[in-house]
């Protein structure tokens, strides 16, 4: 058994959240140079553009997106972990609230119905798993509006099978258009219940960009969709060009005989998560 003081686990995401509000990740990077190289004009110019705004705010420690997002923390506890001190909330929401603070994150939370802002981005939307073994890792993810405002769950039929759920990404991503800032990422959550099926989804988004479901049926349906997505022309920041998406990831679970739901959550190019384990 091991004993745990949940300010570590604060700290932990502090560090997390600094570094992602100013970085995106190492296969997000090589994503977008591999899209430059592939378009021409406007839409080669958008994408070198974004690689400039990405070396600037990594060198200037400033955020690479003046969306900062929602903090999304995905937490996974060790079974054999005993915490102690604050309350796990608690501890994840001071992280947060320094991170944003010292970081000058732009301050995003809100009440949704008086729109009063929190004002310093808590709380953080937490999502716990336990585990087996005496670790704890933590996945920040800060989530624009921008590309979350274009997401979309859907209760398809079983009779739709796979082509339904190919033609439900690809639609998604094809109403969005320009507003996500693509290239974009595509989460996509299949299974489960409506809720389980929403958070696998924004689940896929934490997966490196680019890589492929070890399940082979799983694997073909990101590839397919990809590929019918990127001949969508809406291109890098809406110029049209070879490149919508850099990505489509997908995570699945069983769901109900009845039932097939399909969740798509979209992410803008700037994909910013870091993870750490303690």
């Amino acid at each position: 058994m091991r004993t745990l003081d949940t300010k570590e686990i604060a700290d932990c995401v502090y560090r997390v959240a600094r570094k992602a509000g100013v970085t995106l990740t190492p296969a997000c990077h090589a994503a977008l140079e591999s899209a430059a190289a592939r378009e021409t004009g406007a839409a080669r110019f958008a994408l070198e553009t974004v690689l400039m705004n990405e070396a600037t705010a990594k060198a200037e420690r400033m955020p690479v997106c003046q969306d900062t997002g929602m903090a999304v923390v995905l937490l996974e506890l060790g079974q054999d972990v005993h915490l102690t001190g604050a309350p796990l909330k608690e501890a994840v929401d001071d992280g947060v609230r320094r991170a944003y603070r010292d970081g000058y994150f732009r301050k995003s939370i809100c009440d949704p119905l008086t729109r009063e802002n929190t004002g310093d981005n808590t709380p953080a939307h937490l999502h716990l798993d336990m585990v087996a073994g005496e670790n704890v890792a933590v996945t920040f993810l800060p989530k624009g509006f921008g590309s979350e405002n274009m997401s979309r769950l859907v209760m398809l039929t079983p009779s739709q099978g796979r082509a339904g759920i190919v033609d439900t990404i690809v639609e998604t991503v094809k109403i969005a258009g320009s507003r996500p800032c693509p290239p974009v990422c595509v989460g996509v959550g299949i299974g489960g219940a409506f809720d389980s099926c929403a958070f696998l989804a924004k689940k896929a988004l934490t997966r490196e960009v680019g890589s492929r479901s070890p399940r082979e049926d799983v694997a073909s349906i990101e590839e397919e969709a990809l590929e019918k997505i990127n001949a969508l022309n809406i291109g890098p920041q809406g110029f049209g060009g070879n490149v919508t998406a850099l990505s489509v990831a997908c995570e699945i679970a069983p769901t109900h005989i009845a039932g097939l739901p399909v969740a798509v959550n979209i992410q803008c190019h700037c994909v910013r998560c870091e993870k750490e384990v303690l």
